[in-house]
């Protein structure tokens, strides 16, 4: 008998065809609402293709979501449908980049990322794309959307953060696979799940907003109803009419005002998230990006500072807190993350102490720079003290009493700064005990009393 041999281009054929084949049927049965019919048909087409999604010309990619996204919803599986029907709104708003890959398959790739990511290196040309199913979602999805958006509506003003975020971030997906998209609706889910301790959920949302450029800002139409006197929001298309009528008309002082911009406020939410997850070099990322923006936010460069101290990164830290202290010289709070940092450097010493006293003087009331400046100026006074030792041990006593007088002129000069933290906080018992020492290490008798005697009170 003789043997058939197929070329490679007849093979892709039949696999083009069945595909075709599988995936109209698909289409075919979402439209007559028999879900398990839907699904059948949907994993046929998928053995075929598998997750190479992009070898799918867009009708058929297009058709691919619409059946599979439709089956989904209408098995109530509605996030996950909705998602993939937004993709048809992608494949319409997307260039598409064509062409054919290294065993000359023709590819179709949604979108410059995802042709950087599987096709680099392809001759690739960009070509436009229409959907043409789009339209027949708007009836299909509009009774869920209602439903799912009333119902976020509902558990938000419930307390039930949670389950709004969900339904706000379903309701979303609704609107833009119905093509009337609504962003603020995934604003909505991000500062839902923030609300309601979700981090990882609302840093994903919030991730999705400032990829997609989403700002926040709309126009609102008002005008003052004759009849009432109130001022009524009203639809662009009502405000128009209404405008264009003049004073034959119902309404009168016609506004159109822009909302307030949420973008800053996002990066600020966004990174302090991951600042909180710990997630310290996406901070960073998202920080930067935020600063970009907006250099003058305070915030966002607290953020960074910190982000690059907690992921070790100390120069780009240090480099950060100067950038801050440039924009706002009279930060006392980055004077002394200033001087916490440069006090870790030997040979900094100096500057350290030049950063805390600036933290000082413009808030006498920052304990804790007042506290860091006693130990930064007494050194280590272990190592002082075994210095002494050794010194006396090896019979060198001029040496070590030279030790010993640059001490208490150290402890001498730490001792008003140290005062000042005691006046702030009289309990503290350790500052106490503190003072005691550094007034016996400079043989102040009187004040050696004194602070022996509070030590001993504060033990009671």
């Amino acid at each position: 008998m003789k043997k058939i041999f197929l070329s490679l281009t007849m093979i892709a054929a039949s696999l083009s065809f069945a595909q075709k084949k599988e995936i109209a049927n698909a289409v075919k049965a979402a439209d007559q609402g028999d879900v398990n019919g839907t699904a059948a048909e949907v994993s046929k087409a998928e053995a075929i293709f598998g997750d190479k999604i992009y070898l799918l010309e867009p009708s058929l990619q297009e058709q691919y979501y619409y059946a599979k996204g439709l089956g989904l919803v209408k098995a109530g599986k509605i996030a996950e449908g909705a998602q993939i029907l937004s993709k048809i709104t992608d494949l319409g708003k997307s260039t598409i980049y064509s062409g054919k890959d290294n065993d000359k398959n023709k590819v179709y790739f949604v979108g410059k990322e995802q042709a950087d990511k599987l096709g680099a290196g392809l001759s690739l040309k960009e070509e436009k794309y229409s959907p043409s199913l789009a339209s027949k979602l708007g009836n299909q999805l509009n009774a869920s959307y209602q439903t799912i958006n009333k119902k976020a509506y509902d558990l938000y003003q419930a307390k039930d953060l949670a389950g709004a975020a969900k339904q706000f971030e379903e309701a979303y997906y609704l609107s833009k696979a119905a093509g009337a998209e609504n962003q603020s609706l995934l604003y909505s889910s991000a500062v839902s799940y923030a609300q309601g301790n979700k981090k990882e959920e609302s840093a994903r949302v919030f991730d999705q907003l400032i990829a997609m450029n989403y700002t926040g800002v709309e126009t609102v139409y008002t005008a003052k109803n004759k009849k009432t006197n109130a001022v009524d929001n009203l639809d662009k298309a009502t405000f128009d009419l209404y405008k264009k009528m003049g004073a034959s008309s119902d309404y009168t002082d016609f506004k159109e005002e822009k909302t307030p911009s949420k973008e800053e406020e996002m990066y600020d939410i966004q990174s302090a998230l991951l600042m909180e997850m710990e997630k310290y070099d996406q901070a960073i990322d998202v920080a930067q990006k935020g600063l970009k923006k907006f250099p003058n936010n305070a915030k966002l460069g607290n953020t960074l500072g910190l982000a690059y101290y907690k992921a070790g990164k100390t120069d780009e830290f240090v480099n950060s807190l100067k950038s801050q202290i440039a924009k706002n010289p009279n930060d006392a709070v980055n004077y002394y993350n200033l001087g916490v940092i440069l006090s870790k450097d030997a040979s900094k010493q100096k500057e350290a102490e030049e950063a805390f006293n600036k933290s000082i003087s413009l808030d006498p009331s920052n304990k804790n720079a007042l506290t860091n400046m006693v130990y930064l100026i007494m050194g280590d006074d272990s190592k002082t003290v075994d210095e002494f030792n050794a010194l006396r041990k090896a019979k060198k006593i001029d040496e070590a009493n030279k030790v010993m007088e640059l001490r208490r002129a150290r402890f001498a000069k730490a001792i008003p700064y140290a005062e000042k933290a005691y006046a702030l906080d009289p309990k503290d018992a350790d500052m106490v005990s503190l003072l005691k020492g550094l007034y016996n290490a400079t043989q102040n008798t009187a004040k050696y009393n004194e602070f022996k005697a509070k030590e001993a009170e504060l033990k009671k």
